[in-house]
């Protein structure tokens, strides 16, 4: 286990970086999808209010493995499974819709196939919860380390 010392407190290193890179990549991840235009604009907003949530958090986490953000990105986290969840569910069984119309995996015009739209919901749904797995058990580590050097 890699651990480091600051401030005279000994913790984890390479747990907080991975949270945070992770945090990040939900945050641009969910600005991407926000400015890509496939959503209503209710769900754009709320998007981009997530990512600015979860920035400074994430720099919170990488600096000094706070845990009030870790809790605000694992509550975040868990937010977004259940949106994304309801989201899925609540498209008919077809899944996630874009503009009222079911999304379906189809061939671009580059050539890639695209995900169809409950396919990239639950790619997200596991980006969250690993997201707030990271956050909890770095809580949990942290709490151990600061038990042990008391």
């Amino acid at each position: 286990m890699a651990t480091a010392i600051s401030g005279g407190r000994a913790g984890p290193v390479l747990h907080p970086r991975v949270c945070a890179v992770l945090t990040a990549l939900s945050c641009v991840v969910h600005l991407g999808l926000a400015a890509s235009g496939h959503h209503d604009a209710w769900l754009a907003i709320l998007m981009i209010a997530l990512a600015a949530v979860c920035i400074p958090c994430t720099v919170h986490i990488w600096r000094h493995s706070r845990v009030g953000a870790l809790h605000q990105v694992t509550g975040s986290a868990l937010a977004m499974v259940t949106l994304h969840a309801v989201l899925l569910l609540g498209a008919g069984g077809s899944g996630h819709a874009h503009g009222g119309r079911p999304t379906s995996n189809a061939v671009d015009p580059s050539g890639t196939v695209a995900l169809s739209g409950s396919a990239g919901l639950l790619l997200v749904i596991a980006l969250e919860i690993t997201t707030a797995l990271l956050a909890s058990t770095l809580v949990a580590r942290l709490r151990r380390v600061r038990a042990q050097s008391l």
